[in-house]
């Protein structure tokens, strides 16, 4: 096992983690709906879970974790905003992009997940039980978007 690709799959997917974070408590600040900030900040606070577990992980390999979102989630959720504060219907915004991100994480676990015979065991679990997470955050945002596309008929 290449502990070198090791540290670089696990420090992208931690960045992706602290972007989804963010994005996730930024999302819940600007919706209105009380449930869906619930909702919302709830998915924040898991990543935030993630996040620690990733680190833990490679703590553990005597790898240092980043600390840190990536530029990209940066602009991600500068984009939010503005998307946000200019739709008329902020609430599907703010879940369209939810969709969006969860389905860029989705992609970003399934590549590091390819190389899984580079990853220690316990890795894989938790990263596999992460993944299968954010497929299920994934569907039920989707149901919430269509709780959402009702509402405005």
């Amino acid at each position: 096992m290449e502990t070198v690709k090791t540290e670089k799959y696990l420090n992208d997917l931690l960045e992706k983690t602290y972007d989804a974070q963010r994005g996730y408590a930024n999302a819940a600040e600007v919706t209105e709906h009380v449930q869906l900030k619930r909702w919302l900040a709830h998915q924040g606070a898991r990543r935030t879970e993630f996040a620690a577990s990733l680190a833990g992980e490679m703590k553990n390999m005597n790898k240092t974790p980043e600390n840190d979102g990536s530029m990209a989630g940066d602009l991600h959720r500068s984009w939010m905003n503005i998307k946000a504060a200019l739709s008329l219907n902020t609430d599907e915004a703010i879940l369209e992009e939810c969709i969006t991100g969860e389905k860029s994480a989705i992609k970003e676990y399934n590549e590091v997940l390819e190389h899984k015979n580079e990853l220690p065991p316990t890795v894989v679990s938790i990263l596999e039980a992460q993944k299968d997470e954010i497929s299920s955050t994934l569907n039920q945002v989707k149901s919430l978007e269509d709780v959402a596309d009702v509402k405005d008929l």
